[in-house]
């Protein structure tokens, strides 16, 4: 997968999404990040730590956010988004599920769109295609019993990846994101992750968001976001072991070294991810 001059080497290793969050309300990090110059040092530490690429939210995915007018998600990003741009080479990628904030964005230089609606937009496709852009698609099963879960998940992701492509976005633009977090349950998180392999076997780079989310918490009895990080390495983990290709994370430094102790595990049994015992 080509994203401008960068090549990401699908299949053979995992990479590393940092997220930058300028909202006053996100779940783990709301208002840290939502001044310029602090957003801006945030990102420049993460591409320190070896993030591959910046993924910028204007607004909050909890899971209950509040909504924010075009102009108003517009006035947190643009700032940051030319602030990075001007100082660094980091692709960057922006959460957005809105088509008019997409277009603005990839005007300006962004490179993909990571669009967390949850259901696929024509419109939003439409603009992706237009700009050449990198499209993120993220399911969300709300209304999915725990029946064929996972058949129900894939089919539907099938159906979304046909209509991006009828409007005219790449093949080899196209990354799946499973949805962690956007479920009915508990247990349907574990489900999907226990069924990676069956996502990477649609052909498109499979990109997880565990980071901190409300299912670790539950899991680690309660705990808070910052107390969730060493549950989320573990999915990092098994996720690059899988044949996942990137991983969306807050802490990049952590996911960073958890990600060359699978590398190194791989290299040294003279395997790539697609290659693991346990994507096969």
């Amino acid at each position: 997968m080509l994203i401008k001059n960068k090549n990401f080497e699908i299949g053979k290793k995992t990479y590393i999404i940092g997220i930058l969050n300028v909202t006053p309300d996100s779940f783990s990090d709301g208002g840290k990040f939502n001044d310029v110059e602090r957003a801006l040092e945030h990102a420049k530490k993460m591409i320190e730590q070896g993030a591959d690429i910046i993924d910028i939210g204007g607004e909050s995915t909890r899971k209950d956010f509040a909504e924010i007018s075009e102009e108003e998600e517009l006035s947190r990003i643009i700032p940051i988004i030319q602030k990075i741009i001007k100082e660094t080479d980091i692709l960057i990628s922006v959460d957005t599920r809105k088509p008019r904030v997409a277009e603005a964005v990839l005007k300006l230089g962004a490179s993909i769109i990571n669009d967390f609606s949850g259901q696929i937009d024509d419109k939003m496709a439409k603009v992706c295609a237009k700009y050449g852009a990198v499209y993120i698609i993220t399911r969300s099963y709300r209304n999915y019993s725990s029946e064929n879960f996972i058949e129900n998940c894939i089919k539907t992701l099938k159906n979304d990846i046909e209509i991006a492509l009828k409007n005219g976005i790449d093949r080899k633009n196209i990354i799946i994101d499973p949805g962690l977090g956007f479920f009915n349950g508990y247990e349907e998180n574990f489900e999907v992750i226990n069924n990676l392999e069956k996502f990477c076997q649609l052909g498109f780079p499979v990109l997880i968001g565990a980071s901190r989310k409300s299912f670790l918490g539950k899991l680690l009895g309660d705990a808070s976001p910052l107390e969730r990080e060493s549950a989320n390495l573990a999915i990092t983990t098994i996720s690059a072991l899988k044949g996942c290709s990137f991983v969306r994370v807050h802490d990049v430094k952590k996911n960073k070294d958890a990600l060359r102790a699978v590398e190194a595990v791989l290299k040294q049994r003279n395997l790539d991810l697609s290659a693991s015992q346990y994507s096969s």
